[in-house]
């Protein structure tokens, strides 16, 4: 008799872009854990970087230097990676059901919202409660212009510009100007 697979956690699913219930006991704790995290930065004057950074690094997983701006909002924390140099200015959210890599050199302008998480298109599935998220890859010296929207499953390429305003639902290459909802590549940067 052939032993039966352990039953995969809701996270572990969460994490592999698989169906997930997000009011499962332990992602609720993980998020109470962010959500309270993220207020404690929030309190705190933005001038006081030493004391932020602790914060920051017990919130994502990086041994970085990180700058973001207040208000900050995140669902994990956990599932963030920051590159050095990284910027964000105020109303920064970022949704992390999955994995949201960041380069270096990055900077976001107000009100950036990076989206890794998702919902189904078919109404009974969504009614469900089932949720899905995938990975977001943000290559090095990106910027991110204000009030810009990076949903799940995007990667944006080295050394791109995303401008003011843009919805990012597809990949964006390396060394380019994108901007439009949906967000389009203008031209390259030479």
């Amino acid at each position: 008799m052939e032993p039966q697979p352990i039953p995969l956690t809701e996270k572990q699913k969460m994490l592999m872009g698989e169906y997930y219930n997000a009011f499962e006991e332990t992602l609720l704790q993980d998020r109470t854990r962010a959500k309270q995290l993220c207020q404690q930065l929030n309190d705190i004057c933005d001038g006081n970087q030493s004391e932020r950074s602790q914060l920051f690094k017990q919130l994502f997983d990086t041994d970085k230097e990180v700058w973001i701006e207040s208000p900050f909002r995140c669902d994990y924390g956990y599932n963030i990676t920051v590159g050095d140099n990284f910027y964000a200015n105020f109303g920064c959210v970022i949704l992390d059901c999955n994995k949201v890599q960041i380069g270096d050199n990055v900077k976001f302008g107000p009100n950036v919202q990076i989206y890794a998480a998702t919902h189904p298109i078919n109404p009974q599935e969504r009614i469900s409660g089932n949720e899905m998220a995938y990975p977001i890859t943000i290559g090095d010296n990106v910027w991110i212009g204000g009030n810009c929207i990076v949903l799940a499953g995007v990667t944006i390429g080295n050394n791109t510009v995303i401008g003011a305003g843009s919805v990012v639902t597809k990949n964006i290459p390396d060394n380019v100007v994108a901007v439009g909802n949906p967000c389009r590549v203008i031209r390259e940067i030479k």
